[in-house]
């Protein structure tokens, strides 16, 4: 395998590592309908305050069909919600339901959790080393 597949071989492994203590978190505090490729979104629009579609597909790099097929289950599973836009009505915002926003307060609950876990596991240099790193490699390729 060359360095380069490597690396996205280990930052996969990494990612499903992480999701999968974010969703054992979850799951023990009783959402357990999720599936780890909701996990981005739901995160995304946890941080951002009614994004549209088309905005959470660029942020978590989806092409719209994944996009607009996750965000409807979520709608289905009652966590999210599509309000047609103010300005242009073609637009859709996504906000989170009632249900939604208890989920809310507990992924940030479990991404601190995890978070915090591999702080103590790593440190915190080693941490700000990474996402540094990180960072500069994303930012050159994209």
């Amino acid at each position: 395998m060359n360095s380069i597949s490597e690396i996205g071989s280990l930052l996969k492994k990494i990612y499903r590592c992480y999701s999968q203590e974010v969703l054992s978190y979850l799951e023990n505090k009783g959402f357990n309908d999720l599936r780890p490729s909701f996990l981005e979104i739901l995160i995304y629009v946890s941080d951002s305050e009614g994004p549209t579609l088309k905005e959470v597909g660029d942020a978590c790099r989806l092409k719209k069909q994944t996009m607009t097929s996750h965000v409807n289950e979520l709608v289905k599973r009652g966590y999210l919600k599509k309000v047609k836009g103010i300005k242009d009505k073609r637009q859709q915002n996504i906000y989170f339901t009632d249900l939604g926003e208890k989920f809310r307060m507990t992924l940030k609950a479990a991404t601190t959790k995890v978070d915090d876990d591999y702080r103590q596991k790593l440190g915190e240099i080693e941490i700000l080393k990474i996402k540094k790193s990180l960072n500069e490699f994303y930012s050159r390729i994209s």
